[in-house]
């Protein structure tokens, strides 16, 4: 199977999955071609090696892979345009754009590709992100290389596609409610001593320390909180005590409340 990569998008997402790509050695630089409009802002890749672009069709007559990373409102126009250049027994088509279906891409290019849709999160630029992924039309080894593909860039998982508006909250919401449980940690740190430097790091490395816990564990939340409450403990008091506040329940609310919000507005 070809490796040629072709990213159209040369914004935040696109870029990063670029950086990804090379720098775990994934796939060669030179690989990889990704377009952009202004074509100065992806010097620094083409310093790396991988070819760049401002035109789309060019990119995609050298890859097999196409990666759309373009803007939602953008999609319809550059398929339209990209159409006679696409070869359904030559090209498979990823698309990272938020909130774009499988069926929306169909309506433009027919149901004769193979298409998968994925969804990472702000990790991605970091390489520590979680990327869901569903699929239409794909054989084992496309799906096993989708799925290698971006686990150079964090972690996978295989859904339906009528859970990607739940993963949307679930794994990319849930970046900003996590973020918002480590400001409220470092804010307590600093009220019971600590500098905001010191209780930052503190808290940061605890949560990251937490997560991994359970990724490399494979146990439940619930195991790893027994091992650290004692009784008549300090760590259970203030468990209850967020209880008591309702640290879950508001968490699960806000959970619901943002899925529901996607679902409205659709």
């Amino acid at each position: 199977m070809s490796k040629k990569i072709a990213i159209i998008g040369g914004g935040n997402l696109g870029t990063a999955i670029a950086e990804g790509l090379i720098s775990s050695a994934f796939i060669k630089p030179d690989q990889i071609i990704i377009t952009k409009r202004n074509i100065e802002t992806l010097k620094p890749l083409a310093e790396k090696g991988v070819l760049i672009s401002n035109n789309n069709a060019e990119a995609v007559q050298y890859a097999d892979w196409i990666v759309l990373a373009v803007k939602p409102f953008q999609i319809k126009e550059i398929l339209e345009n990209l159409l006679p250049y696409l070869d359904k027994s030559r090209h498979t088509l990823v698309s990272v754009i938020t909130g774009v279906w499988i069926k929306d891409l169909q309506e433009i290019i027919g149901n004769e590709f193979t298409i998968f849709r994925a969804m990472p999160n702000t990790a991605i630029a970091i390489r520590e992100s979680i990327t869901c992924i569903c699929k239409y039309n794909a054989s084992v080894e496309q799906e096993t290389y989708v799925g290698n593909l971006f686990n150079q860039l964090g972690k996978t998982t295989f859904i339906e596609e009528k859970l990607m508006d739940a993963a949307t909250v679930l794994g990319a919401c849930g970046t900003a409610y996590a973020m918002r449980y480590i400001r409220a940690n470092i804010q307590g740190g600093i009220e019971i001593g600590f500098d905001a430097k010191t209780a930052t790091l503190i808290a940061s490395q605890t949560i990251k320390g937490a997560a991994e816990l359970l990724l490399t564990r494979n146990t439940h939340p619930e195991a790893e909180i027994d091992k650290v409450t004692t009784p008549k403990g300090c760590t259970i008091a203030g468990l209850n005590e967020m209880e008591h506040q309702g640290f879950s329940s508001s968490l699960i609310k806000g959970v619901i409340i943002s899925y529901k919000k996607i679902i409205n507005d659709m």
